[in-house]
């Protein structure tokens, strides 16, 4: 059996930068109570991006932004759709490099993030913003084993219990 939680985000932007929202999809979690499952976080838009990138040093972040002005720059006589601006065309070529889409590992009801990394959301536009982002958070709650041997004795269903995790460390675990 498969349990699913979706929720939304509106993050609001005061123009072209990083907005860290880690705290935000971790409540969302804890309200839950995911324990061990994936979190896919899906942005509804086409002119911002979703990344997982160092939270501890903003220098990255200014690179970042500095490194994609000059490979995707504003104004580019290249572009001919600038109905919202010149930063119209280039907010798309950028989100079109990154992605819209993030899936992350949950485990003990925790984001499986790395020491310094955070979730950002991306804004290419110039001008403030509402984005909405959509967390879709599932967990399986098919298990092999139990409690006294998590691995399971047999592989015929006898002893299983619900939330106890997968051993996949053991020949025959895996799926063909």
């Amino acid at each position: 059996m498969l349990h699913q939680t979706l929720h939304e985000l509106v993050i609001k932007t005061r123009g072209r930068g990083f907005y860290e929202f880690t705290a935000e999809v971790a409540a969302l979690l804890r309200k839950s109570n995911l324990g061990l499952g994936l979190v896919t976080l899906h942005l509804q838009h086409t002119s911002a991006s979703l990344l997982i990138q160092e939270n501890a040093d903003p220098e990255v972040r200014r690179d970042l932004e500095r490194f994609f002005a000059r490979l995707v720059p504003e104004g580019d006589p290249l572009f001919r759709h600038t109905v919202e601006g010149d930063d119209d065309m280039p907010a798309h070529v950028r989100t079109a490099l990154t992605t819209v889409n993030l899936s992350i590992p949950v485990s003990d009801g925790n984001l499986a993030l790395g020491r310094w990394q955070g979730i950002y959301l991306w804004e290419h536009r110039n001008q403030p913003h509402s984005r909405r982002v959509n967390p879709h958070a599932s967990r399986s709650k098919t298990y092999f084993g139990n409690r006294a041997n998590p691995c399971g004795s047999n592989r015929h269903g006898a002893g299983r219990e619900p939330y106890e995790p997968v051993c996949f460390h053991r020949p025959g675990n895996f799926p063909d």
